[in-house]
C-alpha cells in the first residue's frame, strides 16, 4: 500500500508516518521544508516538498497513492481564515479527483457539522463539504475534540495571575478533550484497515471532563491546589489575545469558538453520536505535561 500523509512533521502526522513505516507501508510525507522532514525520511519515508496551496503539486503527489491523510495547516496571516481553510479543502478535492486515490482520512474537528458560528472550525465545514462532493472516493472525516495542548496558552496566566480560563466554562464532564497521540492512533487504525466506505465521520476524544476539573488536575500537578478556572467576558478574552500578539482575524475567530464551546453548540453533534470509546491519554496524564512546561517557563 502506498500512502501520502500531509502535515509534515506535525505532532499528529509524524507519529502516523512512523507507525505506517513500521507496519511496512510505503509513505510519502508532504511538507514545506525538507530539513523538518529529515527524521521521517531517515526512517524510510519519501519527502514531497511543496505547498497545499499548490493544486498541481498536490495532484502529482497524490497520483499513485492508495490512500491519503489530509490536514489543513494553520496560516495565521490569512486575511479571511475560514475561507482560506475552505479553499485548501477544495485544493485537496481537486487533487484527489485528478488522481487514483480511493481512500481519504481527513482531519477535521468537532463542531464541523456547523456552517457558521464556531470560529475556524466553520472553515473545516467548508473543507468537509468540498471533499464530500467527490464521487467514488471513500472519505472519513476525523473530528477530534478540543486539544489538551490548547491549554498550554494558560501557562503565563497561571504564573502571573494564579488562575486559568477562557471565554467559556463547561461543567458536568461535558467537555470532550483530546491528545494528538490518540488522533494519530485513530488515523493509523483507519488508514491500515480501510474499512470505511462512502462519506463518514469519526469523533476522536481522549477524556470527558469539566473546566473546573482541568484547573483542579493542573493545580495539583503544579503545586497550586486552589487553582481555579475563570470564565472571562468575550471582550476581555479578545483583548487578551490581541495583547498576546494574535491578529484581529485569528483572535475574533477564537472568541467565536469559545462562545460555541460555552453554549454547548460546538459539541452537540458529538453528544448525539457519542460511542463512548475514548482514547488513552487522560486529563491527569496531560497535567504532568503541563507541569513540566510550566516548571521550565
Amino acid at each position: 500500500m502506498n500512502y501520502v500523509i500531509t502535515g509534515g512533521a506535525g505532532n499528529i502526522s509524524a507519529p502516523l508516518v512512523k507507525n505506517l513505516l513500521a507496519a511496512g507501508k510505503r509513505v510519502t510525507v508532504v511538507g514545506r521544508n525538507a530539513d523538518n522532514l529529515k527524521e521521517l525520511t531517515q526512517a524510510g519515508a519519501t519527502a514531497a516538498i511543496g505547498s497545499v496551496e499548490d493544486v498541481d503539486f498536490l495532484t502529482r503527489t497524490f497520483k499513485d497513492a492508495d490512500a491519503v491523510y489530509t490536514m489543513i495547516p494553520p496560516k495565521w496571516d490569512a486575511p479571511q481564515w475560514k475561507k482560506h481553510i475552505g479553499k485548501i479543502g477544495e485544493n485537496f478535492a481537486t487533487a484527489i479527483k485528478g488522481s487514483s486515490v480511493k481512500y481519504v482520512v481527513n482531519l477535521s474537528s468537532i463542531g464541523a457539522h456547523l456552517p457558521d458560528g464556531v470560529g475556524p472550525v466553520s472553515g473545516l465545514y467548508l473543507a468537509e463539504n468540498a471533499l464530500n462532493k467527490l464521487e467514488g472516493v471513500n472519505i472519513l472525516h476525523l473530528r477530534p475534540s478540543y486539544f489538551y495542548h490548547n491549554l498550554l496558552s494558560n501557562v503565563g496566566l497561571v504564573k502571573q495571575a494564579g488562575i486559568m480560563g477562557g471565554n467559556f466554562a463547561i461543567d458536568n464532564n461535558k467537555f470532550p478533550i483530546v491528545d494528538p497521540q490518540d488522533i494519530s492512533a485513530a488515523a493509523f487504525e483507519e488508514l491500515t484497515s480501510l474499512k470505511f466506505t462512502g462519506h463518514s465521520v469519526r469523533y476522536v476524544v481522549s477524556d470527558e471532563v469539566s473546566t473546573d476539573a482541568i484547573a483542579k488536575a493542573i493545580g495539583s500537578a503544579i503545586g497550586k491546589p486552589d487553582l481555579a478556572w475563570v470564565k472571562f467576558p468575550d471582550d476581555q478574552a479578545l483583548q487578551g489575545m490581541l495583547q498576546a500578539g494574535l491578529s484581529k482575524e485569528v483572535a475574533e475567530n477564537y472568541v467565536e469558538m469559545g462562545v460555541a464551546l460555552h453554549s454547548g453548540k460546538m459539541a452537540e453533534d458529538y453528544w448525539k453520536n457519542r460511542t463512548g470509546k475514548l482514547g488513552k491519554v487522560k486529563l491527569n496524564d496531560f497535567a504532568k505535561v503541563f507541569a513540566a512546561i510550566y516548571g521550565a517557563a
